[in-house]
C-alpha cells in the first residue's frame, strides 16, 4: 500500500496590486508556524511572487529551510496561462522585462533550483463580486472560450521545454472556468510528462460535473489538490454551491480517495478554506443557452445526478443541522482555522477508513 496521504491548507497572501479573497495577515514564515501549530502537515502558496517580488533566493531558501524544520511540506504555484489575462498579472511580466513567457520561465527555474517541482497553475479567473455569469472568464463577449484555451495550449507550448528542462510539472487547477473533459485534452496534447492536474473538488459542480466523475477523468493526472466540499441547491440559476468543510457536504471522500489511489495518483492533501469573510454563492447555470452550447461534454445523467446530491443535501441539512439555503444566503460561515481542522479531521478519518476498507479486500 502507498503511503498515506499528507495533509495540509492553501494560504492566500495579499497583493498589492489586486484584491485577494480571503488573504491571511500573516507573513509567509508565521504561516508555516502557524500550519504546524494547526497539526497540519503542510502549506500551499498560490504564486511565488507573493512571496518575493524580486524572488529573493535568500529569502525563498529561509521559507524552505522553516518547512523543513516544521516537517510541513512546502508547495508553490506561479502565475496563470492563459495570454487574454496576462494583463491582469503584470508583476510576472515584469520579472520577464516585458516577455510574460521569460517571466514565467523564470519562475518555473527559480521553484526548480529550490526543489519545488510540482506547481500550481490555472487558466483563467473569476471575479464574484460581479454577482453574474460574466463573473467567469469563460463567459467573456470580447474573446470566445474556445480561442481562450487555444491561445492557452499554444502558450503551454512555448513554455513545455523550459519544463522539461527543470523537470517540473505544472499542474492546471480544475478552476471555475474550465471542466475536467479540456484540461485533459490540454494535459495529453503537451505531455503529462511537463503538465498535470490541480484538482479542486468544489469547482467541478459549476459545469454540471459530478465530483466522483470529475475525479476520475482527471486522476491519472492529479498531483496537486485544493480539496472543499459543496453545499449543493436548486434554484433559478440550475444549481447553486457553497463551501463547507469536507464531510459536511455532498462528496464521498472515501471513495473520491479510493479512486485517486486506483488510478496510482499520490498528492498532498491540500484544503483550500471558503473565500473571504462572507461567501457567495457560485451557480451551474444550467437553464441558460449559453451555458448549455459551452457544456456539450457533460451528459444529462451527470447533471442528473448533481440535482440528486442537492436533494439528499436538503434532506440531510435537516436532519444533521446543517446550514440550509437561507443561512448561507445570510452569509453565515467558519472561522478561517475551523474550516480547516475541521476538514482535515475528516480526511484523515477517511483515509484511515479507506485503507482499512483496502485491507479488508486484499
Amino acid at each position: 500500500m502507498t503511503e498515506t496521504p499528507r495533509v495540509g491548507h492553501d494560504i492566500k497572501l495579499p497583493s498589492p496590486l489586486r484584491s485577494v479573497k480571503g488573504a491571511t495577515e500573516d507573513d509567509p514564515l508565521t504561516c508555516l508556524d502557524r500550519t504546524a501549530e494547526l497539526g497540519l502537515d503542510g502549506i500551499l502558496f498560490r504564486t511565488l511572487p507573493e512571496l518575493s517580488a524580486t524572488l529573493d533566493r535568500g529569502y525563498l531558501r529561509e521559507l524552505a529551510a522553516r518547512a523543513a524544520e516544521r516537517d510541513v511540506y512546502l508547495e508553490v504555484g506561479v502565475g496563470k496561462v492563459n495570454p487574454y489575462m496576462t494583463l491582469e498579472l503584470p508583476e510576472i511580466r515584469e520579472l520577464g522585462g516585458g516577455s510574460y513567457l521569460r517571466g514565467m520561465e523564470l519562475l518555473v527555474e527559480t521553484a526548480a533550483e529550490l526543489g519545488w517541482t510540482e506547481l500550481w497553475s490555472a487558466l483563467a479567473g473569476y471575479k464574484g463580486h460581479l454577482g453574474t455569469m460574466f463573473s467567469n472568464d469563460r463567459y467573456r463577449t470580447d474573446v470566445d472560450w474556445a480561442d481562450q484555451l487555444d491561445a492557452s495550449t499554444r502558450f503551454l507550448a512555448k513554455l513545455a521545454p523550459c519544463l522539461r528542462d527543470c523537470g517540473v510539472h505544472l499542474n492546471l487547477e480544475t478552476h471555475e472556468e474550465v471542466t475536467t473533459f479540456e484540461l485533459v485534452r490540454i494535459v495529453e496534447t503537451i505531455g503529462p510528462d511537463v503538465l498535470g492536474v490541480t484538482l479542486d473538488t468544489a469547482n467541478v459542480v459549476v459545469h454540471g460535473e459530478d465530483p466522483l466523475a470529475a475525479t476520475a477523468r482527471v486522476a491519472p493526472y492529479v498531483r496537486m489538490t485544493h480539496l472543499r466540499d459543496v453545499a449543493l441547491f436548486a434554484t433559478e440559476h440550475g444549481l447553486s454551491r457553497y463551501l463547507v468543510p469536507c464531510g459536511e457536504g455532498v462528496i464521498d471522500w472515501v471513495e473520491l480517495l479510493s479512486v485517486l489511489e486506483w488510478a496510482g495518483a499520490t498528492p498532498n492533501l491540500t484544503i483550500e478554506q471558503g473565500a473571504g469573510r462572507f461567501q457567495p454563492p457560485m451557480h451551474a447555470y444550467l437553464r441558460d443557452p449559453r451555458w448549455q452550447a459551452s457544456h456539450r461534454d457533460v451528459g444529462q445523467a451527470e447533471i442528473a445526478l448533481l440535482r440528486e446530491r442537492a436533494d439528499q443535501y436538503a434532506v440531510r441539512a435537516q436532519a444533521e443541522g446543517l446550514p440550509d439555503l437561507a443561512a448561507f444566503e445570510a452569509r453565515i460561515r467558519d472561522p478561517r482555522d475551523q474550516f480547516t481542522t475541521r476538514s482535515a479531521e475528516h480526511l484523515r478519518a477517511s483515509l484511515a477508513t479507506r485503507a482499512s476498507r483496502w485491507a479488508t479486500t486484499r
